[in-house]
């Protein structure tokens, strides 16, 4: 990052294919759209571009580049004028099993019982579950504790546990 901070611009093709799918998965896990989680995924690097001159080298890239991203997550749905959990419109995830495969079943209603959370809780699994980010990384985004994060990934974990079950007696 470094490089293309200083102009090198063909350097962030190397970072592109480094944290592209990770950035996609990111927003896929946010939005649960692929048109839309494409283009963020793209957005999110020409604000990398736009923005190179901010980076700094002392931080790691990693939690600057998904900070971009988050950013870019929260102001998608401030344009969509999402104010309310999306637990009413849960008709958007699609429907990942068509045979009784029970390990994809429970895949399914994980990502259904995910998808049920509050947009900042679900953030936060993403981050620290699906994309590996560690605890002090989010805390930096988040301009928090890491033992912060901690007690909110548990509860988190809780409340989806109690999601998924509810699911199971539906």
């Amino acid at each position: 990052m470094s490089a293309v901070k200083k102009g090198d611009l063909e350097k962030l093709g190397i970072l592109y294919d480094r944290y592209n799918k990770r950035i996609y998965n990111y927003f896929i896990r946010c939005t649960s759209d692929v048109s839309d989680s494409g283009d963020l995924t793209q957005n999110t690097f020409i604000r990398v571009m736009k923005y190179r001159g901010s980076y700094q080298k002392d931080k790691r890239f990693e939690t600057w580049i998904f900070q971009i991203a988050r950013n870019l997550v929260k102001d998608h749905f401030k344009k969509l004028k999402v104010v309310h959990s999306r637990m009413e419109t849960n008709d958007h995830i699609p429907d990942m099993v068509h045979e009784t495969d029970d390990g994809q079943d429970r895949e399914n209603r994980l990502y259904q019982a995910i998808d049920r959370l509050p947009d900042d809780k679900r953030e936060l699994i993403v981050m620290s579950k699906f994309q590996g980010l560690k605890y002090e990384q989010i805390a930096e985004m988040r301009a928090t504790s890491v033992s912060a994060i901690k007690v909110q990934v548990h509860r988190i974990i809780k409340n989806l546990r109690e999601i998924y079950f509810e699911q199971l007696e539906a």
